[in-house]
């Protein structure tokens, strides 16, 4: 039964509305804003400041990546007419569409600071945007540079809306079309200096190693690094990730505890659910408390319609014009027992598990829905592929709303980047074109590409998606951002892509600036645990880190390093952090009884310091196990980060330090607030 309840919403915007308008400090960005300004976390927000107070149990983001308002228009007016609309898409945001509900609808900026690895360090505005800055941006709220995933233009990492939900003790859930390594799925599970760092042996399948090229040396995690993106995947532990990129599962894993076994094998030692491009055990999936991990095909999903080609101006084109035919491959097909994988199937069994899952049930669930290849057939000059992915995304729309209450629910729908398809009135002389016949109004609908002269496909008579000689471009026009559901107003304007980050976490009540992140860490412990696995220190709490670094020495013997991660070379070397879960440091057979050891671990972000003495036991029998808590080390060593803030664990200080750091910090912040008024005075001049 479809869900859509009414709100009472004339009550209901006006309430927004107000307490909009009612927030004090509300700070629209400045115009000539600097790119090292633009490059802080919350750095590029166009309405900081501007929350309201509406709060949703759960958020849905639908991305349509390279779907600008081009796009959209192509994909309409082909499918439902020049005066038709879509289902979902067009009515999301839309005042009444399903009910009184509070909706928004606006645009957003999207531009990037820096054109590639090359500009790390060195923020420059740049105005066309790849997809993993932008699915880094709405991920973090931080502006990087392209090619760059969940990291600051400097490399450092920074917390996407996954692991802050997970913090939140939210379920989670990444579905799309494209492989999960890619971009935009990426950005909700990763950091990574590289998009293309796919897996511990770079881009490939298996066969060979090209990490070297895909992968910036000090990420692997043989060199201490935090891993590849499909290790960190595993690392991140969403709940439900469904999409594509398989073959990049069958891969070694080079370093660390699961070195030797295939990333697929280590996802089945960590207790994952795994399907691997079966349909029918996708359609069979019920919650079992595990996380699921489907990845339907080798690569990216087949796309719905079969692949249209774009050529020179041609008169017969106009006398011929084409209608698009579906993909016999496409998943979205019945299979012999009528089961089938599109867009909207993958979302609606995503929400089914996040709905069954506990941490659902009780405190709500964010799941991002990436319809991918509208991009993929845009830069593949494909009119036919991009409007039957507009198409599908459309449908998954759909397929949530017949699931989700609307009153406590958020479903926002953008794209990361606009594309180069255009309708235009006429076959151009300069560019290449696809003459198209709606099958609903008959209209003739040509669809011109203007930024590559060449034909996309390598063999012109059977195009194969993959292999492409050229391809069309980004654009970097603003782009459509609609919401219906709590806090939807919020997208109503012109704000940017960092914005969003804000208007989910802030919907979700989740830590969203840096220094409430870094209290998530505030709780972090460790314990010498034996049992009949062997002796470890066994870690928990760095949920405001990303990555953290450890070290356990014996100090009877002038500190003797007995185990650690190793020296944190840059900001991506260290331990992959496991929101919200327990990690573990092995130190079977290193240990001598009864002797005193020190563990002292570290958060890279937060700066956290836990450091813990105790003494080794005699090995456990049976299987009970022994919880050897550690002593808190009076301020044990420098304990001071990056900040040059004293850190520790609680009591480290103590009250006089305490006292005595908080009088510093207050000092600081008289002394920046007399400089930024300086500052500021400088400028009226």
């Amino acid at each position: 039964m479809n869900k859509h309840h009414v709100l009472k919403g004339t009550v209901a915007v006006l309430v927004a509305a107000a307490t909009l308008a009612g927030v004090s400090g509300m700070a629209y960005a400045a115009d000539g804003k600097q790119a090292a300004d633009l490059a802080v976390h919350g750095g590029a927000q166009r309405i900081a400041g501007m929350y309201g107070n509406q709060h949703a149990k759960n958020v849905i983001l639908f991305i349509g990546d390279g779907m600008g308002d081009s796009e959209i228009t192509v994909a309409r007016d082909y499918l439902h007419g020049a005066n038709g609309s879509f289902d979902g898409l067009d009515k999301i945001g839309q005042p009444s569409a399903y009910g009184d509900t509070t909706v928004g609808t606006g645009q957003y900026t999207t531009f990037s600071l820096g054109n590639g690895i090359q500009d790390k360090g060195n923020p420059t505005v740049t105005p066309v945007t790849d997809s993993a800055v932008s699915g880094s941006a709405w991920a973090t709220g931080t502006k990087t540079y392209n090619n760059a995933l969940d990291v600051d233009v400097y490399g450092n990492p920074q917390l996407n809306l996954t692991e802050l939900a997970k913090a939140a003790g939210k379920a989670t859930g990444n579905v799309t079309t494209s492989e999960i390594q890619d971009a935009t799925p990426a950005a909700q599970i990763s950091h990574s200096t590289l998009r293309s760092c796919y897996g511990p042996q770079g881009k490939t399948d298996g066969s060979s190693n090209n990490a070297a090229d895909q992968c910036e040396a000090a990420q692997l995690k043989e060199n201490g690094g935090i891993g590849s993106i499909s290790e960190q995947m595993l690392d991140t532990r969403a709940d439900v990730t469904i999409g594509g990129g398989a073959k990049y599962l069958h891969q070694t894993v080079q370093g660390g505890e699961y070195a030797g076994m295939t990333v697929w094998d280590q996802a089945k030692a960590m207790g994952y659910e795994t399907v691997e491009e079966d349909v029918d055990a996708l359609n069979a999936l019920q919650y079992d408390g595990k996380p699921v991990l489907a990845l339907m095909a080798d690569g990216n999903l087949q796309t719905q319609f079969a692949p249209s080609v774009a050529t020179k101006k041609d008169p017969a084109k106009d006398e011929n014009p084409i209608q698009c035919a579906v993909n016999p491959d496409w998943l979205g097909n019945e299979n012999a027992n009528g089961n089938s994988a599109s867009l909207a199937d993958m979302t609606s069994k995503a929400i089914d598990l996040l709905e069954a899952n506990p941490n659902g049930q009780s405190n709500g669930f964010f799941l991002q829905v990436e319809g991918a290849s509208i991009d993929k057939q845009d830069h593949n000059a494909n009119a036919c592929g991009q409007i039957g992915e507009t198409d599908d995304l459309d449908k998954a729309i759909s397929a949530a709303l017949d699931k989700v209450d609307l009153n406590e629910t958020l479903i926002i729908v953008t794209a990361d980047h606009a594309h180069t398809s255009q309708i235009v009135e006429e076959q151009p002389n300069y560019a290449l074109s696809t003459v198209l016949e709606s099958p609903v109004d008959g209209a003739k609908i040509t669809v011109a590409y203007g930024t590559s002269p060449d034909q996309m496909y390598a063999n012109d008579d059977a195009p194969k998606f993959d292999e492409v000689e050229s391809s069309m471009s980004h654009t970097g026009t603003q782009l459509r951002i609609a919401a219906s559901g709590p806090g939807a107003q919020r997208v109503n304007g012109l704000t940017d892509q960092t914005d969003n980050f804000c208007t989910i976490a802030k919907a979700l009540g989740l830590k969203s600036t840096t220094e409430d992140m870094k209290t998530l860490s505030d709780g972090a412990d460790a314990n010498l645990v034996v049992d009949e696995k062997g002796q470890r220190v066994e870690f928990s709490g760095f949920d405001g880190d990303a990555s953290v670094t450890y070290t356990v020495t014996d100090p009877t013997n002038g500190d003797a390093v007995i185990a650690t991660s190793g020296e944190a070379t840059g900001p991506v070397s260290g331990v992959r952090v496991r929101t919200d879960q327990t990690m573990s440091i092995d130190l079977t057979g290193k240990l001598t009884e009864g002797k005193t050891y020190r563990v002292t671990i570290t958060g890279r972000q937060s700066g956290k310091v836990v450091a813990r003495d105790f003494q080794a036991p005699a090995a456990a029998a049976g299987d009970d196990s022994q919880v050897v808590p550690g002593e808190t080390v009076e301020n044990p060593g420098d304990n001071t980060s990056a900040a040059g803030q004293q850190t520790g664990v609680a009591g480290v200080l103590g009250k006089t330090g305490s006292a005595i750091a908080a009088v510093v910090v207050l000092i600081a912040a008289l002394v920046s607030t007399a400089l930024a008024l300086k500052t500021v005075k400088g400028r009226r001049h």
